[in-house]
């Protein structure tokens, strides 16, 4: 093996020489050769140089823009290090002649309608590499790319004035909607499928979709097309980046003020439809879509200003049904109005439709249509919409919207329309009595129950769980308390001031010093007495009939105002001698019970007929006070205060109230009497029983 060892190294060595001596021999040569190549290379390049310009014009003919920008880029570093030399600064003006037609044409395709994407992006990129102003070229993008957006929005906007109602004129047609014959003919009538498509008006969800798939789709495929040529190139020029993107989101802000303008006129006009389903599945894909766009542009938040819209369009449609059922309230009372003052039949028992009949008609139709509308609005919060599940639509729509805008809002109007009934005169055009009664009844039963299954209904459907800072229900079912009360009260007064006006009329028409001797009751009081017993029968129908104070004898009855005004008589006699007499009326009063006429009414038929009497009588009395009588005078009005107490004690809660008023009537019509000679109580009950 050392022998082995010992003989390759011996052939190592000369070997080593030997490669030595062939490495001296070629030494010259090498260099040589290697100036040889590098003054080849150099004659390939300058061959280039002095090629280009034909090159160029060739890519060009040929339509190789990216293969001309290769070759001009190659060399326009060393064409602009040499032009001081004669023969280079030729073929670089050469170039740059070239390469300006070069860019021409690259901008009349970039400017051409029909490119592609793909064009587009390839001829910015070209233009780029060519030392184009980066800022000129975001611009000319942006504005080619509005010319198509420009064309839906355009659709948008003479969709919403066709829903409006304007006449608009039809747009141009495509070449592609022109009949096949005569597609390139500028006049060319369109096909009738065309025809059809443009004079075709969008429902709100076909609006929607059509902004959704053409107007969104195109922005955002010029959003993403717009980063991939201006802002993804990775040029490390923060300033250029930074105005690009400016201008692309200027120009994003722009059209999308405009399509959200379009949307909200466009939503508005559903205001009078009467089913959700269709405009909230359009809101709903609406919203969708722009939380969509907040990733393709960052620097934007468009998912509020469509939650703004979406807000706005359920508060319109909030206010809508608002004012719709404040229109239903008001049909309802109409249509009690036209039943009340229906022509009566000649049959007594179809006089009329009954009070309660009309009550449970108007109240159930009130109840129905608001159950009707908190069903309808919750189409708004459905599970599978997306927007009602953020918590800045859903708590306001629900709360201030829904419960506070809508249900307590329209009980206060419910309210405030009755009171406004309160307030009318008597005049032409006041409501009916029985209207009155009627609305009363209605109050007092929301104040009872419907208020409260209202409340209970509304946050149960739209789960509203802390009440605390909302209308409450005792601040409501008082409300409707204090209206009823009001009415009730109108309606007393109504009916008092009726009768009253028949009973003053009848006393100062008539001559009560020359009148003759009494053979009837006066037809005036059989009027009131028929009055009266049509307001019970009326009351009677909607309230309940109420306490009555424990009542006298039928003979204590039937004679007191007669054993009273004999006895006043008597003391008439004997005062004239002896003592003034309008001191002992005075003090006949002090031990009279003071009756109040003006006064609250309980929510029982007995305390609204006391009330009506009371006023009647009042009234009666005030009248007989401004009157002189004879002799026959008085006996009249002893007649006609005996027939009324025949008849009106039973209405009344206490009858003591009637027999001291009409007791008072006797007696101040004694005091007025020139001679006062009264007439017989037998026979003043046979003129009543006979009348």
């Amino acid at each position: 093996m050392e022998d082995e060892m010992d003989h390759l190294a011996t052939n190592m060595e000369s070997i080593t020489e030997f490669s030595g001596k062939i490495s001296g021999t070629l030494q010259d040569r090498r260099e040589q050769i290697t100036k040889l190549s590098g003054v080849h290379m150099l004659l390939k390049k300058l061959q280039f140089l002095f090629e280009l310009p034909a090159r160029l014009k060739k890519c060009i003919e040929m339509e190789a823009y990216s293969q001309a920008v290769r070759y001009y880029t190659k060399a326009r570093k060393v064409l602009h290090q040499y032009q001081h030399m004669p023969s280079f600064h030729g073929i670089q003006q050469d170039c740059n002649i070239i390469v300006k037609d070069l860019s021409q044409n690259l901008r009349d395709q970039f400017r051409n309608k029909e490119s592609s994407p793909k064009q587009l992006a390839e001829c910015v990129d070209l233009l780029l590499q060519l030392n184009e102003p980066a800022e000129e070229l975001c611009e000319e993008f942006l504005s080619h790319a509005r010319q198509k957006i420009d064309e839906d929005l355009a659709e948008l906007d003479r969709q919403v004035r066709l829903q409006s109602g304007e006449d608009v004129p039809k747009p141009e047609p495509h070449p592609e909607d022109r009949r096949p014959s005569d597609a390139y003919m500028p006049n060319a009538p369109m096909s009738e499928e065309a025809e059809e498509r443009v004079d075709h008006y969008m429902d709100v969800l076909e609006f929607v979709d059509f902004g959704c798939n053409g107007f969104l789709s195109n922005v955002c495929l010029v959003i993403a097309s717009y980063n991939d040529m201006f802002l993804n190139r990775n040029q490390g020029d923060d300033n250029i980046d930074g105005i690009a993107l400016k201008k692309l989101v200027n120009f994003v802000n722009e059209l999308m003020e405009q399509y959200f303008n379009y949307v909200m006129r466009r939503v508005q006009l559903e205001r009078e439809t009467g089913d959700n389903t269709i405009l909230v599945r359009a809101l709903d894909r609406f919203h969708r879509r722009l939380q969509a766009m907040n990733k393709l542009l960052p620097d934007t938040d468009f998912s509020r200003a469509g939650t703004d819209i979406v807000s706005r369009a359920s508060r319109d449609r909030v206010n809508h049904y608002y004012e719709s059922l404040k229109q239903h309230f008001a049909d309802c009372l109409t249509d009690v109005r036209q039943s009340l003052a229906a022509p009566r039949l000649v049959g007594k028992q179809e006089d009329s439709t009954k009070l309660s009949d009309l009550l449970a008609l108007a109240h159930s139709s009130v109840l129905d249509q608001m159950k009707s509308v908190l069903a309808n609005l919750q189409a708004f919060i459905a599970s599978d919409i997306t927007f009602a599940m953020k918590p800045y639509f859903r708590g306001p729509f629900c709360v201030q919207d829904v419960r506070e805008g809508l249900a307590v809002a329209y009980m206060k109007h419910i309210c405030d329309v009755c009171n406004e009934f309160c307030e009318q005169t008597g005049e032409k055009g006041s409501a009916p009595p029985a209207l009155l009664l009627i609305l009363s009844r209605i109050c007092i039963d929301f104040e009872n129950s419907t208020v409260n299954y209202l409340l209970t209904l509304t946050d149960e459907q739209f789960m509203i769980t802390d009440r605390s800072q909302l209308t409450q229900l005792t601040e409501l079912t008082d409300i409707f308390k204090d209206t009823a009360q009001k009415l009730l009260n109108h309606y007393v007064k109504v009916q008092g001031l009726a009768c009253s006006q028949m009973l003053r009329k009848s006393v100062e028409t008539r001559d009560w010093l020359n009148t003759i001797e009494p053979r009837n009751v006066r037809a005036v009081m059989k009027r009131v007495v028929e009055d009266i017993t049509a307001i019970d029968t009326q009351v009677g129908q909607l309230y309940e009939e109420g306490v009555r104070k424990e009542r006298s004898s039928d003979s204590s009855r039937r004679t007191f105002s007669y054993h009273s005004a004999a006895k006043q008589q008597k003391n008439w006699n004997f005062a004239s001698s002896s003592i003034d007499n309008s001191l002992m009326s005075n003090i006949q009063k002090l031990f009279s019970e003071k009756i109040e006429i003006f006064t609250a009414v309980e929510f029982s038929k007995v305390s609204v007929l006391t009330g009506i009497i009371k006023i009647s009588l009042k009234t009666f009395l005030e009248c007989v006070r401004l009157r002189t009588f004879g002799k026959y005078g008085l006996q009249q009005i002893q007649v006609d205060t005996h027939y009324l107490q025949l008849y009106l004690w039973r209405f009344v809660s206490d009858e003591n109230l009637v027999h001291v008023l009409l007791d008072e009537i006797v007696s101040s019509t004694i005091h007025r009497c020139i001679d006062p000679q009264t007439m017989e109580p037998s026979v003043v009950e046979l003129i009543c029983e006979r009348g």
